[in-house]
C-alpha cells in the first residue's frame, strides 16, 4: 500500500440477536450513551477508514436510519437479505459498493470497544509485512463461542476453526478469534467467491478466508486483550461491556486532571464533556451531552441529563436535572430537581427539595427549600421563601409568573399565573398572589386570624367524648 493509500472498514451487522430477548435490534442497544453499532463505526473512522459499510439485515430500516442520522455519506449500509453467514455477508458489502481501497478492515457491530489504535496498528503490520490477510486474536478462558486460533508447528496461524466445527483437541485452545481483519480487497474477493457451507452451521464462514490466506503466504497476527475485543451475545454481556466502558471513560477523564471520587460508580455517556479541575462524586450519571466546566462540583448521586453546567457551580448531593442550564458559581440542592429548560444564573441558588421547570432564575437569585416554580422568569437579586408555589396551569394552558429583579416573596405564598410583580416588590408570607404587583409595593393576602382564648381545652373534651361515642 502506498503512503496514501486507502482502506475501508466492513462492518458486519445482519444478524437478529435473539438472546437479547428484545424488540430492538442488537446493535442499538446502547452502551455509554452510543448505540453499539456507531461505538464500531466511530473505531474504524478514528483508526482511518475512508469509507464504512454496514451489513444490515434485522431491522435495517432502524439501523441505517441512525447511521444516517449520525455520520450521514461517511457510512453506506447494504443489505443481506437471508443469514448465510459472515462470509456472505461481506460478499454482500464487496457487491453492494465500489472503491473499498486497497486493504479492507473487518468488524463486527456487536463489538462496541476495540480500540481504534488497535485496527490502525493491525493495518500497519499488514502492510509491512506485504501479507494477505493480518487478524487480532485473544486469550480467553472459556473460550466457548469462539473460533480457536490453529497454527502449525512453527506458530504460523494457518486456520480458524469455529467452535461447532471443532475436534475435541482443538476445543482445548484457549487462543481465540475475535473476529478482526485486515485483508488485501484484491484477494478478498476472490477468496469470498471461493467459500462453502460444508460445516455444521451450513454456512459461509469467512474465518475459512484466513486458511486460504495461509496456503498463498504468511498471516500476520496481533495480540489484543479480550475485554476489548468482547462480543455482546446477551444482556449480560452487554452490562459487562457497558461496565468496561464506564471505567476507560472515568479513567480517561481522571487522566486529563478531572477529579473522579470513584472509577467504578461514575456513569459518564461518551457524548458528555468535562474539563479539567471539574470534580465528579460518587454514583454520579452524566446522561447524553453534558458538558460540565472546571471547578464545577457534582456530588454524590446526581442525575444529569444533557445538563450544561458551567464553572465553580455546585451540585449537592442527590439532585436530578434534564435539559437545563446551571451558571457559574451557582448552587443547587440537595434533592432538587431542575426539569427541562430550567437556566439557574451566575451565583443563583435552588435549596432542597425545591422544584423548576421552563424558568429562568436571574443572577444572585433564591429559590429556597420546598418550592415548585414552573414557567416562571425571576430577575436578578430575588428571594423567594420556602413552600413557595408557581400555579402555573389552569387544566389546559401553561401560565407564566414573572418576579422581577429585587423581588422578596415570604414563605408558604402562591401565585396563580399568569402574574407579574413588579421590581423591589415585597409579598407578605403566605399570601395567594392573583394580581399584578407595581414596582415596590408589598402585596399582603391572607384570612383574618381570630384567636379565641380558652377555646383550646373545651375543643379537645369535646373530641374525647365524640370519640368514646363510637
Amino acid at each position: 500500500m502506498s503512503e496514501n493509500a486507502t482502506w475501508s472498514a466492513i462492518i458486519l451487522a445482519a444478524g437478529q440477536g435473539k438472546r437479547m430477548k428484545s424488540d430492538q435490534p442488537k446493535v442499538l442497544h446502547e452502551i455509554a450513551g452510543r448505540p453499539m453499532i456507531s461505538w464500531v463505526v466511530m473505531s474504524a473512522l478514528a483508526a482511518g477508514a475512508t469509507h464504512c459499510v454496514v451489513v444490515v439485515g434485522a431491522a435495517r430500516e432502524a439501523v441505517t436510519r441512525e447511521l444516517s442520522t449520525r455520520f450521514g455519506s461517511r457510512v453506506q449500509t447494504v443489505v443481506q437479505t437471508t443469514q448465510r453467514g459472515t462470509g456472505d455477508a461481506v460478499r454482500c458489502a464487496i457487491e453492494g459498493t465500489s472503491g473499498l481501497g486497497e486493504r479492507v478492515v473487518v468488524l463486527y457491530g456487536d463489538c462496541p470497544l476495540i480500540p481504534h489504535d488497535l485496527v490502525r496498528t493491525l493495518v500497519a503490520k499488514a502492510e509491512v509485512a506485504d501479507c494477505d490477510l493480518g487478524l487480532v486474536t485473544a486469550a480467553q478462558n472459556d473460550p466457548t463461542g469462539y473460533g480457536r486460533i490453529i497454527r502449525d508447528e512453527h506458530g504460523a496461524v494457518i486456520a480458524v476453526r469455529e467452535d461447532r466445527d471443532c475436534t475435541e483437541a482443538e476445543r482445548q485452545i484457549r487462543e481465540i478469534n475475535p473476529g478482526l481483519y485486515a485483508i488485501r480487497s484484491e484477494f478478498l474477493e476472490e477468496a469470498v467467491s471461493q467459500l462453502a457451507d460444508t460445516n455444521a452451521q451450513k454456512e459461509r464462514y469467512l474465518t475459512d478466508v484466513v486458511e486460504l490466506a495461509s496456503r498463498r503466504g504468511r498471516i500476520v497476527d496481533l495480540s489484543g486483550d479480550i475485554e476489548d475485543l468482547r462480543g455482546v451475545n446477551d444482556r449480560v454481556d452487554l452490562a459487562v461491556c457497558h461496565a468496561r466502558a464506564r471505567r476507560l471513560i472515568s479513567a480517561k477523564l481522571a487522566r486529563s486532571g478531572v477529579g473522579i471520587a470513584e472509577l467504578d460508580s461514575a456513569f459518564i455517556d461518551i457524548e458528555c464533556e468535562v474539563d479539567p479541575g471539574a470534580f465528579i462524586g460518587p454514583q454520579v450519571h452524566l446522561r447524553g451531552h453534558c458538558i460540565v466546566r472546571a471547578g464545577a462540583f457534582i456530588d454524590a448521586g446526581c442525575i444529569l441529563t444533557d445538563v450544561v453546567v458551567e464553572p465553580h457551580a455546585v451540585l449537592l448531593p442527590y439532585c436530578v436535572a434534564s435539559d437545563s442550564t446551571i451558571g457559574a458559581g451557582a448552587q443547587i440542592g440537595p434533592f432538587s430537581h431542575l426539569r427541562p429548560q430550567t437556566e439557574v444564573g451566575s451565583g443563583a441558588k435552588v435549596g432542597n427539595f425545591t422544584e423548576t421547570k421552563k424558568t429562568q432564575i436571574g443572577e444572585g437569585s433564591k429559590v429556597n427549600h420546598l418550592s415548585y416554580v414552573g414557567d416562571g422568569v425571576i430577575g436578578r437579586e430575588v428571594n423567594i421563601g420556602a413552600g413557595t408555589i408557581f400555579c402555573n396551569y389552569d387544566g389546559e394552558q401553561k401560565h407564566t409568573t414573572v418576579l422581577e429583579d429585587e423581588v422578596f416573596v415570604g414563605s408558604d405564598s402562591q401565585f396563580v399565573a399568569p402574574v407579574t410583580v413588579g421590581k423591589g416588590a415585597y409579598v407578605a408570607s403566605g399570601s395567594t398572589i392573583t394580581k399584578d404587583v407595581p414596582e415596590d409595593g408589598l402585596a399582603l393576602s391572607r384570612t383574618r386570624q381570630e384567636n379565641k382564648p380558652g377555646y383550646a381545652g373545651r375543643l379537645r373534651a369535646r373530641l374525647r367524648a365524640m370519640k368514646k361515642k363510637r
